[in-house]
């Protein structure tokens, strides 16, 4: 995507744009907005040198509005690696090697200074400005000869990108600068404009989108391929987007009807994302042992790639992507392979290697396997080497191996993570929205139903016979809204898996059983239904349930999501949720050497929630 930038002879209406910008921050004072009031002068170029657009009032031409469309796209390159490192090398699941940079290093120990490479805001708000300017200018009325909206689909997957951009940026920095509408001068740079909280973010962006969710959920521009990606993977679901934000909102208020609709959100997508009242199976692909191995070295896989694979298909894995170029001299080259794998380029040094806590999470699952009757089960042994024991799909993405230098021999050992295989940075993914439903379903009151998702998956059998029944008709009624038809979600079944058997209609497992073996037959891995106390069974309380199925879905999170980027912020939404938010973040972060060795130093930093986000020249962070 080799996009031109217009100079300053291109800008138009300068004295338009000064009155549009001062009735845009009339209403940009809300009630949830900072009292503080911050210049953008710093955030933004000056003379519109940052702005992709055409040289007239409107886009209303199909060649402007691609142009503009594919220069946002091109301005995402930009922050992809820092998108998946600000999310990876916070969190608990990756450790830093010898020969990683300062900056990398500086990003781990939570001390990132002002001119940090992986610290710089300019490039959110070159996104937003040009999101902002395209939104102001599109032609959204103009209609073609079957009186339908030309524009529209560009127009609303644009506010998604703006939407998706700007919570990124306030949950790194905590306050952000906020303005919807574009910045095209000096003077209007240095107008001041008010500060947006993670909450404020949230809420606006959620009543932005809610006008274009019905329409332009499942509709997106059709620009076929670019440079070899599939334009359907370039796009932000506003349903998706909505639901992360309000999971997001709800996490920091504790709304339970925040998390009601945030679950519907996701529920909508997965729904719509093969066209209206489609499916959108979560699918059979699965490591397992091979059942009677006496080595336990036979690997069963079960379907195609688990979370790599980028061609299009109705139940595709990958849902969103920010295509990278293919070579370093075309500007925006992904450095991540280099950062995660041995290569030719770093001379067979990686920066990011697994943690031991990411190997004592997967070791500690109970691997069950189904014998050759479908009925009875074992499980694999525990201490096996190579990081087999336990779930497998850290074995299966982690790779070790050696190469000898050329020059003097030496050995140098090497490593592969095969989810960088990829020139292409990966946003969204299918097992990203499942999971994250089941997150908005626990919290808002209905854990049975979230631990299905990881134990045996859903379809309306499952939901009315093992969900409802617990619930009551009120909340049965309620969650019947999540239509899953039997005849399109079949269970997958411990026979298929032990005859090596699969038919059309078993498309849903457990998310669990992925990598840790058939779930639903685990006796370790069951819904606390009942404890004893004092020789008597009483029913566990439903804070107690919700409390468990946290804790399985924010483990589920590290096997299924390790190395992608999700975790720091995996781990800041359930700290939110919890009695000490701090507490928990720095208990959990500051454990990456494992059991027994966690950093001091990081969980006293974590445990004051301002040194969660960035700053940046005393202009960005929590303290605005």
């Amino acid at each position: 995507m080799n996009t031109k930038i217009n100079d300053k002879k291109s800008a138009c209406g300068r004295k338009k744009w000064a009155r549009i910008m001062m009735a845009g921050l009339i209403s940009l004072l809300t009630p949830h907005s900072s009292l503080l009031l911050i210049s953008c002068s710093d955030f933004f170029e000056q003379e519109s040198n940052e702005i992709i657009y055409a040289g007239t009032d409107h886009l209303n031409s199909s060649t402007d509005s691609i142009y503009s469309v594919t220069g946002i796209l091109k301005k995402l390159q930009i922050i992809a690696d820092r998108t998946i490192l600000l999310g990876e090398v916070r969190g608990d699941l990756t450790s830093i090697t010898s020969v990683a940079s300062s900056d990398l290093r500086d990003v781990a120990l939570f001390q990132i200074g002002d001119d940090n490479q992986y610290n710089n805001p300019r490039d959110y708000y070159a996104i937003i400005n040009n999101c902002n300017y395209f939104i102001a200018h599109a032609d959204t009325a103009l209609k073609n000869n079957r009186n339908e909206s030309i524009f529209m689909k560009e127009y609303a997957a644009v506010k998604a990108i703006r939407a998706w951009t700007y919570l990124q940026m306030v949950l790194n920095y905590g306050k952000v600068v906020f303005v919807t509408e574009p910045i095209l001068t000096k003077h209007e740079a240095e107008l001041t404009y008010p500060t947006y909280d993670l909450d404020a973010v949230c809420d606006y962006f959620i009543k932005d989108l809610q006008p274009l969710a019905e329409r332009y959920g499942r509709e997106y521009p059709g620009y076929g391929s670019i440079r070899g990606n599939d334009a359907r993977f370039l796009w932000f679901p506003i349903n998706i987007v909505m639901g992360d934000l309000y999971l997001w909102q709800a996490s920091a208020s504790g709304d339970t009807e925040l998390y009601r609709q945030a679950a519907l959100r996701y529920y909508r997508y997965i729904s719509e994302r093969n066209g209206q009242n489609s499916t959108y199976p979560v699918g059979v692909n699965l490591y397992t042992w091979v059942p009677g191995s006496t080595t336990w070295l036979s690997l069963r896989y079960w379907g195609g790639g688990l979370d790599t694979n980028e061609s299009y298909m109705p139940n595709s894995e990958l849902i969103t992507m920010i295509p990278c170029d293919s070579t370093r001299s075309e500007g925006n080259y992904s450095e991540l392979r280099n950062l995660f794998n041995s290569t030719n380029e770093n001379d067979y040094k990686y920066s990011l290697t697994p943690s031991q806590r990411i190997q004592e999470i997967s070791a500690a699952q109970w691997h069950c396997c189904v014998g050759t009757n479908g009925t009875s089960v074992i499980y694999a042994p525990k201490n096996l080497s190579l990081h087999r024991s336990g779930d497998l799909r850290l074995v299966t993405s982690w790779g070790e191996g050696y190469t000898s230098d050329r020059i003097t021999g030496e050995r140098i050992e090497t490593q592969l993570i095969t989810k960088y295989a990829s020139r292409n940075v990966h946003i969204y993914r299918k097992m990203m929205v499942y999971l994250r439903m089941a997150e908005a379903l626990n919290m808002a009151g209905y854990p049975r139903m979230a631990f299905q998702i990881l134990s045996k998956g859903l379809n309306n059998d499952v939901i009315i016979n093992e969900v409802c029944p617990y619930y009551s008709e009120s909340d049965s009624t309620w969650l019947r809204q999540l239509d899953f038809p039997t005849s399109r979600y079949g269970i997958f079944t411990a026979e298929a898996l032990a005859y090596n058997r699969s038919t059309n209609n078993m498309n849903t497992i457990g998310i669990h059983t992925r990598g840790s073996g058939f779930t639903p037959l685990n006796e370790y891995y069951q819904f606390p239904d009942s404890i004893e106390v004092d020789g008597q069974k009483q029913a566990v309380p439903l804070a107690a349930q919700q409390e468990y199925v946290s804790q399985l879905l924010l483990t589920e999170e590290a096997l299924e999501f390790a190395f992608e980027g999700t975790r720091f912020y995996d781990v800041m939404r359930f700290a939110l949720r919890s009695s000490d938010p701090g507490e928990f973040m720095g208990n959990i972060i500051s454990a990456r050497a494992g059991s027994g060795n966690a950093s001091e130093d990081i969980r006293s930093k974590l445990r004051n929630q301002e040194n969660w986000y960035l700053k940046w020249n005393g202009k960005m962070g929590p303290a605005l």
